[in-house]
């Protein structure tokens, strides 16, 4: 019987390094996942009179603000100063997720 040629992956020397390296490759993504989420990003906003931090989890973990920032009459300039931080340190969290999954499979842009 005629041995298959898979895709030029060859024998089964071949197939087990490939095996080999697939599961390196996955313990790296899962080690670097494991970085991401233990990670802490921070941003402020109104020249720092607001400040947050979120987890690498995309959880808000602390809010800081400014006692000179509460004004009872304009309650919207401070929640759209908290937005302003949060919103800022997620996307700090999202691009550091990117930039870390992309340098582990650079083929694979997008995927996460």
């Amino acid at each position: 019987m005629a041995r298959q040629n898979f895709g030029g992956f060859g024998g089964g020397a071949n197939m087990q390094q490939l095996m080999r390296q697939a599961q390196k490759m996955q313990q790296q993504m899962q080690e670097a996942q494991e970085r991401l989420e233990e990670a802490e990003y921070e941003a402020a906003s109104g020249g720092g009179m607001v400040s947050v931090k979120v987890s690498g989890k995309r959880e808000l973990t602390s809010i800081t603000i400014d006692p000179q920032v509460v004004d009872p009459d304009d309650i919207e300039m401070l929640q759209d100063l908290i937005m302003a931080a949060v919103n800022e340190a997620l996307r700090k969290g999202e691009e550091a997720r990117e930039t870390t999954m992309s340098r582990m499979a650079p083929g694979m842009g997008g995927l996460f």
